[in-house]
């Protein structure tokens, strides 16, 4: 039974909300996101204080991050699809509130164990913020702003997550790591009562829940990403040939199981030639930025001897060139194929990740700064632009799933870029320029994918 719909957007024929409602429905999407993004790197920075407090090793400790990120990507896809049955908004709601419970639940926790716990109750919910996040914007902003909307979109992502050490530093200057997870609460609040009024319905499919092909779906993607972990850092083979058996056997079982008509894995989206090319490149891209990331305090500071502080404002050249570039590329993406856009964005980040391997003790800073710059123009030029493409491309009952396969693309490639690094800096004799190598590789690759999709751009 369908709960009754008494918002404007009952019908597909509505584009967009009323100016104001708009407002007020982006401020909430804005400020989930930016709470949600932002909390995958903000315990970082107090990972050692936190491992002190509680009498916990280091690896311990590490949980307090990967459970965070494990909960989040296994949860993406099934709550995703959930949002076309129950609504996009009811699950955005529901992430929140448990978001901002589990918040304070971290807050209160006095053992590693029943933090990490709270993490994973925590990135449960952030996965339903983040599920449905670019599903919403479609039935908020009229398809004519919608370049525009996912620029302004991908901009608080990236915004936020550079910003999370930042903000770190700054609370555990003035306060104890606790204050890292209760400042989430009063924007959860703020956000969940905004979001009450303002956020959009969409219209619900009369499909039933997939309840077994959900829990197959989030059992797939938990294999998957171990498997690559476990690759990376070279764990035995008969570990990595179990881990890789066991996800193989989960995924056979999940496409002989799941629903045809609307799939949890959404092979449905795939079979659309823009929407595949789009996630490919995604995967690609991501990958690359992530593997580079993962390497460069490596760099800049083992091989060319800076400290953390001078390194960290180095590297802020990229995430702030990216968030610079989004607004531009959004509106761009509204004239001009987002095939064009991405190829020459990610034909730019190439050429800059190329251009690092020249640098060394001897290059200024401004020259290191201009290069990381480049990366991030190259890559803000790429995502609002594909990320538009990726929704547009499906069908407007799909949207969900096209939500949840855009994030759920982005946290594989960065999964498998972080591996790629783990991976080289065990086998290799240089690791940094291998690893630039194989992330302008992963870009160049990305470029030509972005290119060959003006082919259906066309049409």
């Amino acid at each position: 039974m369908q709960v009754p719909i008494k918002n404007a957007l009952i019908n597909h024929d509505v584009d967009g909300l009323p100016k104001d409602q708009r407002f007020l429905a982006i401020l909430t999407v804005i400020l989930g996101l930016s709470i949600a993004v932002m909390d995958g790197s903000i315990a970082n920075l107090a990972l050692p204080a936190i491992a002190r407090d509680m009498h916990a090793s280091a690896a311990e400790a590490i949980w307090i991050i990967n459970s965070y990120q494990i909960a989040m990507a296994v949860c993406l896809l099934p709550l995703a699809s959930l949002g076309e049955v129950i609504g996009y908004r009811r699950i955005y709601l529901l992430g929140l509130v448990l978001f901002t419970a589990a918040s304070l639940a971290c807050a209160l926790a006095d053992t590693i164990a029943l933090l990490s716990l709270a993490r994973v109750l925590q990135g449960f919910g952030a996965a339903g913020i983040l599920s449905v996040n670019t599903a919403l914007i479609r039935f908020i902003f009229p398809s004519r702003l919608l370049g525009r909307a996912i620029s302004y979109n991908a901009v608080v992502a990236g915004t936020a997550s550079a910003l999370g050490p930042t903000v770190a530093g700054m609370i555990l200057h003035f306060a104890s790591w606790h204050w890292l997870f209760l400042i989430n609460i009063p924007l959860g609040l703020l956000s969940l009562a905004i979001g009450q009024r303002a956020l959009p319905y969409n219209p619900l499919s009369a499909r039933k829940y997939d309840s077994l092909s959900a829990v197959l779906c989030m059992l797939f993607i938990g294999l998957l990403l171990y498997s690559v972990d476990a690759i990376g850092h070279l764990q035995s083979i008969a570990t990595i040939l179990l881990c890789a058996t066991l996800t193989v056997a989960t995924l056979v079982l999940l496409l002989r199981l799941q629903s045809p008509g609307a799939p949890m894995l959404p092979l449905d989206l795939l079979r659309i030639p823009l929407f595949a090319l789009s996630i490919s490149t995604s995967f690609c891209s991501f990958a690359a930025q992530t593997a580079t990331f993962v390497m460069l305090p490596f760099l800049l500071q083992n091989q060319l001897g800076m400290n953390a502080a001078h390194a960290g404002l180095l590297m802020t050249a990229w995430p702030i060139a990216v968030a610079a570039t989004a607004v531009i590329a959004g509106k761009l993406s509204d004239r001009i194929a987002a095939g064009l856009l991405g190829g020459i964005g990610l034909a730019i980040m190439t050429a800059a990740l190329l251009a690092l391997l020249t640098i060394d003790q001897s290059s200024a800073d401004l020259t290191i700064a201009l290069q990381l710059a480049l990366c991030g123009i190259g890559f803000g030029l790429f995502q609002s632009p594909n990320n538009r493409t990726m929704i547009n491309a499906a069908p407007r009952a799909r949207t969900g799933a096209a939500s949840g396969m855009l994030g759920t693309g982005r946290l594989v490639g960065q999964t498998m870029g972080a591996s790629l690094v783990a991976l080289i800096l065990i086998a290799a004799h240089t690791p940094y320029t291998v690893v630039l190598y194989c992330a302008a590789g992963l870009s160049g690759m990305a470029c030509l994918v972005s290119l060959s999709r003006l082919r259906y751009q066309r049409q």
